[in-house]
C-alpha cells in the first residue's frame, strides 16, 4: 500500500467551499472510482479554521502517478488556487 497525506492551508474562510466544490464538480467520486484507490479522504483541524489535510491510500505508487495524471485532476488543479493558499505533500512512511 502507497500513503500520502496532503496538508492544504485554504485562503481565510475557503476550507469548506473548496471540499464542496470538489463534490460537486464530481471530483471526489471520479478519484474515489479510479482503479487502486482505497483512501482519499479530508479532515478538517480543530485547531487551524484554514487547514485541510488529505490522506489518500493507493495500491501501489504506481497507482498514485496515474491518478495525477487524469482529466478530473487537471480541473482540481485548475481551480484550486481559488481556494488554496499552499499545499504541503508527504509521503507516510511506516518506522
Amino acid at each position: 500500500m502507497y500513503t500520502i497525506y496532503v496538508v492544504f492551508t485554504c485562503l481565510p474562510g475557503q476550507r469548506e467551499a473548496y471540499v464542496e466544490r470538489l463534490k460537486r464538480e464530481g471530483i471526489l467520486s471520479a478519484v474515489r472510482a479510479e482503479e487502486g484507490c482505497l483512501r482519499y479522504d479530508f479532515y478538517f483541524s480543530e485547531a487551524d479554521s484554514n487547514e485541510l489535510l488529505l490522506v489518500e491510500a493507493w495500491e501501489t505508487k504506481r497507482h498514485q502517478e496515474i491518478h495525477i495524471e487524469q482529466p478530473h485532476m487537471e480541473r482540481m488543479r485548475a481551480l484550486k488556487g481559488d481556494y488554496v493558499k499552499s499545499t504541503v505533500l508527504r509521503e507516510y512512511k511506516v518506522v
